[in-house]
């Protein structure tokens, strides 16, 4: 990556030496498949007991930075250390450290509940009077106790997940990776995971965690990364990246059913109002720091069916710098 590239994605400078408290450190990080390159030079610091967040859309390289990350697949390119070793080198050493859920379940159907964690937990060479006080543990850290004799096939969606988590925690990992852990979750599901990862934050567990979804990213994260196209084009804490690219409040003029002409007449009527604006179907978004004077001064040039006042978020930094296209 050539200095004006790496200028372009807001990341720190490729040189030095890898931070001895960062548990994850990465310059000009790569990943080809074959002519494609899914992750085109990155740079990454994990910080020890943070939260840390990949964001971005489909096929954006954050599940390739993660394999990566885990050692299950090699770099390409660039510099990588991952609990101050090389996986290239200490793979082995750096999977006994780490408790990694993937996104798609990968439990044993045919072991209960309880079995799924105390065999997981011997792979690692733990004793079994240690997995069995474990795994009991973790059934109660995860609300599953009472089912630690059921089968995995009688379980939710939302009970499955919570118990690949606490499978990822048998081996007390210094670093957990979550790829996308609660994609497919009714909101309460979705709710009580995140209760359970702000509880393993606490108790001083470093994460890094892949999502799409802008709540998640926003409540849960300290710092995080968009990644789009495999580079990285913002960073930050949530509220930096917000403040950077986005501004204190959202004004939503909403018109209901209307027609494409109609509406850029709409808009035109609104143009000059703020410096950045947004046409969607049913309404328009603008970007504003004085939400109430920009709402008044829609109503003074157009007749909106409602007008919603909110603050901005993650989700209008992500789309600001991602786009709106749907990516397959």
């Amino acid at each position: 990556m050539t200095g004006e590239e790496r200028a372009g994605t807001g990341q720190a400078s490729a040189g030095g030496r890898p931070d001895p408290d960062a548990l994850v450190w990465a310059r000009g990080l790569r990943k080809s498949y074959g002519a494609f390159e899914a992750v085109r030079g990155i740079d990454v610091e994990v910080r020890r007991g943070e939260l840390f967040g990949f964001l971005g859309p489909n096929g954006a390289g954050k599940s390739t930075s993660m394999r990566m990350i885990a050692t299950v697949s090699p770099r390409t390119g660039g510099d990588l250390r991952v609990l101050g070793m090389d996986p290239e080198t200490h793979g082995s050493q750096i999977r006994a450290r780490l408790g990694v859920c993937p996104q798609d379940d990968t439990l044993d159907a045919e072991l209960s509940v309880r079995e799924n964690l105390t065999v997981y937990g011997r792979y690692f060479g733990l004793p079994r009077d240690h997995v069995r006080r474990r795994a009991d543990e973790l059934l109660d850290f995860v609300n599953l106790s009472e089912k630690a004799g059921a089968k995995v096939d009688d379980l939710s969606g939302g009970m499955k997940r919570r118990l690949t988590i606490a499978r990822s925690l048998v081996n007390d990992p210094d670093l957990l990776l979550l790829d996308e852990p609660t994609t497919g979750l009714d909101p309460q599901a979705r709710h009580l995971l995140w209760d359970q990862l702000y509880r393993l934050k606490h108790a001083g567990v470093t994460q890094i965690l892949t999502t799409h979804y802008m709540d998640e990213a926003e409540q849960l994260c300290d710092r995080l990364v968009v990644v789009d196209g495999g580079v990285i084009v913002a960073q930050g804490s949530p509220g930096e990246l917000i403040a950077e690219h986005s501004t204190r409040e959202v004004v939503e003029a909403r018109f209901g059913v209307i027609t494409p002409d109609e509406m850029a007449a709409v808009a035109g009527r609104l143009e000059g109002l703020v410096t950045r604006t947004e046409v969607l179907p049913d309404r328009i978004l603008l970007y504003t720091d004085h939400a109430d004077a920009t709402a008044t001064a829609v109503h003074e040039r157009v007749a909106p069916q409602t007008t919603l006042v909110r603050r901005s978020t993650l989700e209008d930094v992500f789309l600001h710098l991602t786009g709106r296209t749907l990516v397959e």
